[in-house]
This record gives structure tokens, sequence and C-alpha cells, in this order.
């Protein structure tokens, strides 16, 4: 085999008179009546070689049989290309290849679609034929950038005195949030390990073995309903300290983040990143992962409102309800229908309605603005910044409705009007979270991060008074709208963690069956400690500038869970099932 002198991104116009060997696919053929011209792939670019019969009959004709994706090797000289020829988009456009040799190293079927950035390609196609996909300059490049921000995660945390350290994939079984998937055990009949969610235990038995400082970046795996984002296997960063605060880990965390940024795009992110409560995040943009891009916030309405004589507002109030608004620029000029959608929007997410008004002029009008007295109107004037042809929009009722109505519906306008400049990074922690959150399924307080999350400690004693008032020691990163990490500070102790238990009615059996181990652990020195994960797949979504996961991963699965290139799941034979003492019902 002719092997490679080059890669086919290297070689310019320093490099002309050279004999080289180039490998790779045959990205694209042209016959060009006496010459033949082929685009020569590889994963570092494209290079063009140029057949002439007159310098090689025998080569010549071969190079007429090749077709797209063939995978040969040319020998050649490097020339300069004629001046009108020469091509900008490519590393190697100024030069071309005159082959003097060339080796098929094997031939390629007709590939299923044309394997180029600048065509559409239908999903399940693309997934079934993953490795073909994978062809394409976008995704290797967002591979190779994928393999970058590993390089630089090490890079920072190691110069930092983490340890990496592998926890186990093969677990036991302790699901408190989504499923688990469940191995069964062959050697221990009826038993079963689980894949991790997270390796939470783990590293925090890490910090009891004294390792200070660990990282990993960890397969996790949950079994839970699929969304248009979510995969059933995915990537963390994961990290632990010990001897620390929640300020500590997000100092630290803010250092990876400038690295990152500056390692792959060579921008340089401002550091402490800001912080802001959940209820602030809350009840200004509805959310609390917002999007900081663009402004149009929320703004609470009751105190405006508190003498009206509106009476879906009045009724609304003396019911402790809640009243907020959202004003939306040059929204007066939406047409009739498009404010009529928007009712309807409101409704589906939760709404019993969506009051309106325009402001033109000086003046409000239409929708409920005979209703609203001129001293209210004066007080929502002060209350926002409104601008000529905004549209005053308000949602009345429970609390949680309210916002989160107003928040997606502001998530809404803002992708459909533009507001969003996309050149922008917005980071901010968001901090303050409530502990606990009441499941009307279960019919009890679940943890709203992990049930190993330390709540304040100035407030430990309202766990069993007044849970749903109890804040966490927790804090997730936010980016442009996006959670992309999150992370808290521990319980250390066997007596705090069987409060926060209790507060989850998690029985002492229970508790011992599912986390006995990690009890037990906490009774030999635990220290303070606490940590983080960043979503990797995520992380490296937005760094690629791509609209999904699926983008910077190599081999993912629909948002069904399958994997359409392998066919799994899949079934497996009797012999296997009676391996593992299993039968299908």
């Amino acid at each position: 085999m002719l092997k490679r002198t080059h890669t086919c991104g290297e070689l310019s116009e320093i490099d002309t008179e050279q004999t080289v060997v180039l490998n790779g696919w045959v990205n694209k053929w042209r016959d060009h009546g006496g010459l033949i011209f082929i685009d020569l792939r590889d994963r570092f670019g494209v290079t063009q070689i140029v057949f002439d019969p007159s310098v090689n009959k025998e080569i010549y004709l071969t190079a007429k049989k090749l077709r797209s994706e063939f995978v040969v090797a040319v020998k050649g000289k490097v020339e300069m290309r004629p001046d009108d020829s020469f091509n900008p988009s490519i590393s190697t456009g100024k030069i071309e290849i005159l082959a003097r040799e060339i080796e098929v190293l094997n031939e390629s079927k007709t590939p299923p679609f044309e394997i180029s950035d600048n065509i559409d390609i239908n999903e399940e196609l693309g997934l079934t034929y993953r490795y073909l996909s994978l062809r394409r300059q976008k995704l290797q490049q967002n591979l190779i950038l994928r393999s970058r921000l590993y390089q630089s995660v090490r890079e920072y945390l190691t110069k930092n005195s983490f340890v990496e350290i592998e926890t186990p994939v093969l677990m036991k079984s302790t699901p408190e949030g989504a499923r688990d998937f469940l191995v069964p055990s062959r050697n221990y009949k009826g038993k079963f390990y689980a894949l991790p969610q997270s390796p939470q235990t783990y590293k925090q038995l890490l910090m009891v073995a004294g390792f200070d400082r660990y990282f990993q970046i960890v397969k996790c795996f949950r079994d839970e309903d699929l969304r248009r984002d979510r995969q059933p296997e995915f990537t963390q960063i994961d990290m632990e300290m010990s001897f620390v605060d929640e300020n500590d880990v997000m100092t630290i965390a803010d250092g990876l983040i400038r690295k990152i940024f500056k390692d792959i795009h060579g921008i340089d992110i401002s550091t402490p990143i800001k912080k802001m409560s959940f209820q602030q995040a809350f009840e200004t943009y509805g959310n609390d992962k917002p999007d900081l891009r663009f402004d149009m916030q929320i703004r609470k309405l009751n105190n405006l409102f508190k003498q009206t004589d509106f009476q879906v507002f009045k009724d609304v109030l003396s019911q402790n309800g809640h009243i907020a608004g959202l004003a939306i620029p040059d929204g007066s000029e939406l047409p009739r229908n498009r404010i009529d959608r928007l009712v309807e929007e409101a409704k589906n997410y939760g709404a019993n309605g969506l009051a309106y008004m325009k402001y033109q002029k000086n003046e409000f009008s239409a929708g409920i603005s005979k209703f609203i007295s001129d001293v209210e109107k004066k007080n929502i004037r002060e209350a926002f910044p409104l601008k000529e042809n905004d549209l005053l929009i308000m949602v009345a009722g429970k609390y949680e409705m309210v916002y989160s109505v107003l928040g997606q519906l502001r998530l809404d306008l803002g992708q459909e009007l533009k507001l969003s400049d996309n050149s922008q990074i917005r980071f901010i922690w968001i901090v303050d979270f409530p502990l606990l959150e009441f499941s009307d399924e279960e019919n009890r307080y679940v943890a709203r991060h992990h049930p190993f999350t330390s709540p304040k400690p100035d407030q430990i004693d309202l766990l069993s008074e007044k849970p749903q008032e109890v804040l966490a020691r927790a804090y997730d990163l936010v980016l442009n709208g996006n959670e992309i990490a999150g992370g808290s500070i521990r319980i250390n102790t066997r007596k705090m963690q069987r409060k926060m238990f209790e507060a989850l009615k998690i029985s002492k059996e229970e508790a011992e069956n599912k986390f006995g181990f990690l009890m037990k652990a906490l009774d030999f020195g635990a220290p303070p400690h606490g940590g983080i994960a960043f979503g990797l797949d995520r992380l490296a979504m937005i760094l690629a500038g791509g609209d999904s996961i699926r983008d910077v991963i190599a081999f993912p699965k629909t948002s069904s869970g399958l994997s359409l290139m392998d066919q799994a799941p899949s079934e497996v034979d009797n012999v296997q099932l009676r391996e593992l003492h299993l039968k299908i019902l």
C-alpha cells in the first residue's frame, strides 16, 4: 500500500514540486474531457487530484472507474493551480496533486445519501448509517471539539489537584428519582445490578476515603421517558471536593468554564460568574434557567391591583393568588389572530386565560383596557419600561402557574421575534433553591436535587415543621437558558441524613436497605464536602453551535431510545434468559 506522507488538509504553495502520498476517500469525481479531477477527503481536509493521460494513461483509466467514497492512495507531485481556479473555501485551495500512481484500497457501494454538510438527511436514515454521517465534516469537527473539551477539562482539574478515579458501572439499585437500568446477575439468582444514574454515592465515599478532590468524565444512565434532547446514556464531568463550601465549588467551576471557552474558542469569560436566587429567577424569568440574552422581564402586579374593580383580578387576589405581566416589544403590531393564538398558548401551558392591553401613543387600548382604572394604568406605566407599540400580557392565578406560563411565553416570543442575540454568552449561577418539592403523585415531599443535598444550616429545624420553606445548599450553572451543571454541599453526618430521609418519608428500613453502606461510612469521620457535575453532551453542543446533543455524540439513540444502526435494544435467545434466571411474560 502507498503509505501517506501528508494529510489531505495540510499541503500549500510552499510544498510545490514535492512528491507526496495521500490516502483518503473520493469526495467528488469530475471528467473534464481529457482530464479527470477528484477531491480526496480525510478528516483533515480535501485536496484536488488531477489525472492527466499524457502523464500516465494507465492510472488515468483507473481514475475513470473511481466513484464517490472509494478508498484510494495517490502518489504525485504538488503543483500550483492556475490563478483562476483557486478555491478559497478550503485550506489546500491553491494547490493540486498531479497523480503519478494510484492504488484503490477499497471500493464502495453508492451511499444512501451524499456525504456533504450541505445536504439535509432524514434523521432516521442518518442514524441508520451513522458511520457514513460521521464522514461529514461538521460532525467530525464536533467530535474533534468534544475531544479537545475532554483534554481541557483533564488539564485544568489535574492542575488543581483533582485525582481522576473511575467508579463502578455495576452498582446497587437505589431508585430515588428516575428509573434505573437493571442488569440481572447470572451468579446470584433473582438479584440485579443497576447502571449508575450518577456516581453520587461513590464520590461521597471517596471523600470519606480521604481523596479530597476527585473527578471523572463518566457515563451515566437513566431509564426515563425520553424527550427531544435527552439520551438514555449521557456523559458527565463529575467532581467532588472536601473541606469546602458553596463558593469554593463555584470558584473551581468558574475557572473550569473560563479555561474551556479559552481553549475551544479563544473567548475570555469574565469571572466570578454572577449569582441569582431561585426566587428571583422564577419571578423575573419564569423558570430556574433564565436566558439572559434578552431582557423582557416579568413584573409582579399584585400591589398595582389590590384595589381593582376588574372582577377577574379581584377574585384571584381574594384567594391569595398572583398577577404578573410581560411587555412584548412591538407586540401591538402583532395581527389579531396572533394575539388570539397567544391566549390559546397560555391556556395550553396551564393558565385559565390571558389578559392583554396595547400601549400606543402613551395610552392603553384593546383587551381589558376599558376595565382598568386610570390610576392602575398610571401604576403600570411606572412598573414597566413601556415603549411605543408594546403589548402588555398578564396572567392571574396560583403562584407557580402564573410565572411558569409567562416564562414559557417569554421564551417562545423571544425566539419568534428574534430578540435573543446568539453571539452573546450569558452565564448565571442559580442558588437558594427549595430543598424539597411536594409530589402530588407520591403524596410526599421529594428532593429537588437528590436526598444527599444539605439544607441551609440555620434551617435544619424547619425540616420537620415547615419543609416547604427550607432552602438547599445547591447551585446550578446556566448558560443562555441551558442548565449545564448542578451541584450541592452534601450531608456528612448520619444524624442529618436521617433527618432528611424522615422529611422524605423514607423509613429507617428502606433507608438502610437502599443507602445503608453510605450511612455506615458517614459514621467514620466523613469530612464536609460538596461537588458538581457538568452535562458534557449539552456543553459540547453549545460549544459546537448545535441544536441537538445527538450532533456531538458519536453513536446516539433516537428520541425514543432506539439505536437504528445496530437495532438495539434487541431480543436475546432463551439460553441467555435461562442463564440469567429470567422469563419473558
